[in-house]
C-alpha cells in the first residue's frame, strides 16, 4: 500500500475560513490537499449532489469571493470563472464517501481532526471568557484590594530582578 503524503496541520488550518459564520474550506484548497484538480473534485460532487445539502456545502457569492481574495492581498486566484464551493466540517466528512484514494482518506481524517481541535479550543476559550466576566463582575466591589495585590506582585517581580550575590570561593588578591 502506498504511503499517503502528510500535510502539516498549520497548512490545513490556514485553509479554513470563516464565511457566513461557519468554518469552511474552499473547493480549490481541498482539491490541492487531495492531489486532484478542482474540476475533478467538483465533477465528483456533482455526481453525488444528494450528499451535499446546503448546510454541508454552499456556493460563495461574488462579494464573499472578493473578500476572500482581498484577505490574500494579491490575487493568486487568477481568472476564476466559477464561484467556488465552500464545505463545512460535515461537507468535508461527506467528501470521504466521494473520494476514495488513500491520499484523500488520509487528508480527510486529518481535516476532521483539525476541525475537532478547533472546536475544542473555541469551547475552552468560551469557558475562560465566561469565568473572566464573572471575575470582572466580582472585582468591581473589590477593585482597591485587587490593585494592592497587583502592586505587591510587581514589587516581588522587581525584587527578583536584582543581581544575585555570587556564590563560591574568592581568591585573595583578586
Amino acid at each position: 500500500m502506498k504511503r499517503a503524503i502528510t500535510t502539516p496541520d498549520e497548512v490545513v488550518m490556514n485553509k479554513i475560513y470563516l464565511i457566513r459564520n461557519q468554518k469552511v474550506m474552499i473547493d480549490r484548497d481541498l482539491a490541492e490537499l487531495y492531489g486532484v484538480t478542482t474540476g475533478n473534485l467538483n465533477k465528483a460532487i456533482q455526481r453525488n449532489l444528494k450528499r451535499f445539502p446546503s448546510d454541508f456545502m454552499f456556493k460563495l457569492n461574488k462579494e464573499e469571493l472578493d473578500n476572500l481574495i482581498f484577505q490574500f492581498g494579491t490575487s493568486s486566484w487568477g481568472g476564476v470563472r466559477k464561484l467556488p464551493n465552500a464545505f463545512t466540517e460535515q461537507g468535508v466528512a461527506m467528501l470521504s464517501g466521494v473520494l476514495n484514494s488513500d491520499r484523500a482518506i488520509a487528508v480527510n481524517i486529518q481535516i476532521i481532526r483539525i476541525f475537532s481541535k478547533m472546536r475544542l479550543m473555541l469551547l475552552t476559550h468560551q469557558d475562560l471568557l465566561i469565568k473572566m466576566n464573572k471575575l470582572e463582575a466580582e472585582v468591581g466591589n473589590h477593585s482597591h484590594s485587587i490593585k494592592q495585590i497587583f502592586d505587591l506582585l510587581k514589587r516581588l517581580v522587581l525584587e527578583n530582578n536584582e543581581p544575585a550575590t555570587k556564590i563560591g570561593f574568592k581568591q585573595s588578591g583578586k
